[in-house]
């Protein structure tokens, strides 16, 4: 039997499933986002209150020594983030295309994906992380420390792979609030463990700055489990052998889709290890101030992210269901939206540096370096939303190539380059510039691409029109959707 016409058993009670081929798009990019945003701060701040306790309690190494870890993490997990991003895309478009046989397909191979990419990824990041971090220079006095919180880490990464991929999955199916609500528990219950871990309260040890490690993996375990168990409770993940067995398109299209998107992320997480070694010949001040920052730019961007992720699921849809007229008020409506919240943050940056800035640090010395970043940065904050708006649309179509050459070209060509010519002459204010400069080339490019249509035939996915008619059951009823 064809997998445009298996009966499949997809419950939607008690799910959050929305179809946005129908309907107003403001009002889809905006019930769409707002959980994905506010699931985005509560992952956000997973890593953020780690900062705070750390950098409160243990003082500037402890927070530097954190901070200096997450570059790597990023890096070790790009192409599992990748396969991520593939899933969001796959599943959009046939679900958008009415073929829930091949969503159903599209999820157990991408989880198949990740187990063997995320464990590879994981081990070989434990085995290699002194290595790592004497590559981008870390200060001695950190290292231990900074070895410790990263081993533990990287060796629980893939609990992270598994909550990443269920919320790929449920974005795709346009369900952004039940990931919202597993994250809740989980940053609840990281919060609660923190503190206990960290300074060893009742009967848990002293374990500094790897308690907060700890702490982070145990909560992200808690939330994989929850969103394993909802979507095996729903019938978007089966034990039938069916689903399970390899498809070598869909691993094609994956990698198509994800190895590019995967590239991109392990580019710029380079970009970041190359940043992040030459802000540590500056000392271990600049180096927190350089965390800090990047924490502060994490919630920054967080609007225009959650708008990428939002557009991805809506042009992927609507691509699948071959309604292009509509993908043109998509992209409109989130450009509008996505320029004019940036605006605002933009403005909060440069007007209250300091008062941000002190709820990571007192050191006089990290807040006088961060909040000479901040008034650099900035600056930069709407062209960086640009860009994460422009990729996302590229996603949602499946062309992932020309996003992952132009972080090529932003990064190695004009990024970095800079940021070594002028921190010579300006010390740290140097880099802070050319982190500024880079992101509007970035935006430019990626719209002049977006200007050229090319994206517009890269779906995966035929017409509902060319497809047989798909029987779903939901809700123990059975209905044909045509």
């Amino acid at each position: 039997m064809a997998h445009g016409e298996r009966v499949l058993t997809l419950t939607t009670r008690g799910s959050y499933r929305q179809d946005f081929t129908e309907g107003s798009i403001p009002r889809h990019l905006i019930t769409f986002s707002l959980p994905m945003f506010l699931g985005n701060v509560l992952q956000a701040l997973y890593n953020t209150v780690d900062s705070i306790w750390v950098g409160r309690y243990l003082g500037k190494e402890g927070l530097a020594s954190v901070s200096v870890s997450f570059p790597i993490i990023f890096a070790v997990v790009a192409l599992a983030m990748g396969i991520g991003m593939a899933t969001t895309t796959l599943v959009a478009q046939y679900s958008g295309a009415r073929d829930t046989g091949m969503v159903r397909k599209s999820i157990a191979n991408s989880l198949l994906l990740t187990l063997v990419v995320g464990g590879v990824s994981s081990a070989l990041g434990v085995i290699f992380r002194r290595e790592l971090l004497a590559l981008i220079n870390t200060p001695q006095e950190i290292m231990d420390w900074a070895s410790d919180y990263l081993g533990i880490i990287l060796g629980g990464v893939f609990a992270t792979f598994i909550y990443n991929l269920v919320s790929a999955v449920m974005r795709g199916l346009g369900d952004s609030r039940t990931p919202l609500i597993f994250l809740t528990y989980a940053t609840v219950l990281n919060i609660i463990l923190d503190p206990l871990l960290i300074f060893g309260i009742g009967p848990f040890p002293y374990m500094g700055v790897s308690g907060a490690a700890l702490a982070t993996i145990i909560a992200q375990a808690f939330s994989g489990i929850l969103g394993i168990r909802h979507m095996m409770k729903h019938g978007y993940l089966t034990l039938d052998r069916e689903d399970w067995r390899v498809d070598f398109r869909l691993v094609r299209l994956t990698f198509g889709i994800g190895l590019p998107a995967g590239v991109q992320q392990v580019i710029v997480s380079l970009g970041m290890l190359t940043m992040t070694s030459l802000v540590n010949r500056f000392g271990s001040s600049v180096t927190a101030a350089f965390g800090v920052g990047g924490r502060l730019d994490q919630f920054a961007f967080m609007p225009a992210m959650t708008m990428g992720l939002a557009v991805t699921s809506l042009v992927g849809q609507n691509l699948g269901a071959g309604k292009h007229e509509r993908v043109k008020e998509v992209v409109r409506w989130s450009i509008l939206m996505t320029v004019g919240i940036t605006s605002v943050v933009s403005l909060v940056a440069l007007l209250f540096p300091r008062p941000l800035l002190s709820t990571f640090t007192s050191d006089p010395d990290v807040l006088k370096e961060g909040i000479g970043y901040l008034r650099i940065v900035a600056f930069a904050y709407i062209p960086y939303a640009l860009m994460f708006m422009l990729s996302g649309i590229l996603r949602g179509a499946g062309d992932t190539v020309p996003s992952m050459l132009i972080s090529i070209i932003t990064l190695w060509c004009v990024r970095i380059p800079l940021a070594m010519r002028f921190s010579k002459a300006m010390g740290s204010r140097g880099i802070w510039l050319g982190l500024a400069i880079s992101p509007a080339i970035g935006a430019s490019l990626n719209y002049l691409y977006f200007l050229s249509g090319r994206w517009k035939t890269r779906a995966v996915t035929r017409k509902p029109e060319e497809q047989g008619p798909v029987s779903v059951e939901a809700n123990g009823g059975k209905e044909v959707v045509p």
